[in-house]
């Protein structure tokens, strides 16, 4: 801690994800305890999770279930910190992890201190928090309030944000990613189109999408995560019209493949490009088409046979600057995205912003 900082006083320092797409981690001390607020991994090979971000830790809080919050977790276990998270999250944590169960929707004092979460919109069972430490501090993790699949909770005011800015600058809403979409599929009426995704991620809005314009047909892991999805009653009504599709043998002749990994760098969507690529049908009959961030693997199979068409999961220019705005916040990170210092040319934000200084709450 720095000198001038007094210990009794509650601070939070982004550790990594600020001025990068990489693993989220953001250490916050509370007055007398030190918490770690995601313990994430890449998503490019080359951004691991560092051993000593963890260093003194007390607790550690995962808001969701994406490699890039919970790729490190493996650490936190092996320290034996209590992890918190809610159920649906836990799922996906190592044996031996002692998990401290948060709602999805709801406060928890925990060392003396109210954490409010509710539902972020981006992954099933992902979680925003707000912690009653100073004037308040939120922390997104990845947000959308556009997602006719996972439900959006509004957070309490907070002086201090921590906001998912993915997209950074990018303000197209989702009704023009779906006519694009659209389009794309009317030009390409002919082909085979994998579609790589997060299982507990986008897998399943995209696959409601796509039963307008043929079969779909979901791998085993993207089916285990949207029938859990489904019993969790927490979605969208219309999410129900994907129950025919499960329990069905994945068919790697229908027209719509929506296949894990989402870099289709593992899973059954890198069988299907290796298939692809064997038989000589990869950027011809066939083909690729990425809706999330790319990395380097990702690029080199649309180059050879795909493109990318945004979905989007996280919030566009306009929905950062209205959370910025209904939270009250007068100090803001926009996290997850290159050139934060861009956001000084946006006029229409007047919280200050935030970068990799210790922030006094």
């Amino acid at each position: 801690m720095r000198d001038n900082i007094d210990v009794t006083t509650a601070w939070v320092e982004v550790l990594s994800g600020l001025g990068e797409k990489g693993p989220a981690c953001i250490r916050l001390w509370t007055g007398r305890a030190l918490w770690v607020l995601d313990v994430g991994v890449g998503p490019e090979a080359t951004s691991p999770f560092k051993r000593h971000w963890l260093d003194g830790a007390d607790r550690v809080f995962v808001s969701h279930d994406h490699i890039d919050h919970i790729g490190g977790v493996a650490h936190a276990v092996s320290a034996g910190l209590p992890i918190h998270c809610t159920a649906q999250t836990a799922r996906e944590l190592p044996p031996g992890a002692k998990v401290e169960y948060l709602s999805e929707t709801g406060q928890s004092v925990i060392d003396g201190v109210t954490v409010t979460t509710g539902r972020n919109g981006h992954a099933l069972g992902g979680v925003w928090f707000h912690f009653d430490l100073g004037d308040g501090l939120f922390f997104s993790g990845d947000w959308s309030e556009e997602s006719d699949w996972f439900a959006f909770d509004a957070p309490p005011p907070a002086r201090t944000a921590l906001i998912d800015a993915s997209y950074h600058l990018d303000d197209v809403p989702q009704t023009q990613r779906r006519a694009g979409l659209d389009r794309m599929l009317a030009q390409n009426e002919g082909r085979q189109i994998l579609f790589p995704v997060p299982p507990s991620g986008r897998a399943g809005e995209l696959a409601l999408h796509l039963l307008r314009h043929g079969e779909v047909s979901l791998d085993d892991t993207c089916q285990l995560a949207i029938s859990r999805a489904l019993q969790s009653g927490t979605l969208n009504s219309s999410a129900s019209q994907l129950a025919p599709l499960l329990g069905r043998s994945f068919d790697p002749s229908a027209r719509f493949l929506v296949c894990d990994t989402p870099n289709a760098d593992a899973g059954m969507a890198w069988q299907m490009v290796q298939t692809w690529r064997d038989a000589g049908r990869l950027g011809q009959d066939a083909m690729v088409v990425f809706t999330g961030h790319m990395t380097a693997h990702a690029r080199v199979i649309a180059a050879q046979g795909g493109e990318f068409l945004r979905w989007n999961v996280h919030p566009p220019l306009s929905d950062q600057i209205h959370m910025i705005r209904s939270l009250g916040a007068h100090l803001y990170a926009p996290l997850f995205c290159a050139n934060p210092e861009d956001y000084l040319l946006e006029s229409r934000i007047e919280a200050g912003l935030l970068f990799h200084e210790r922030c006094v709450l």
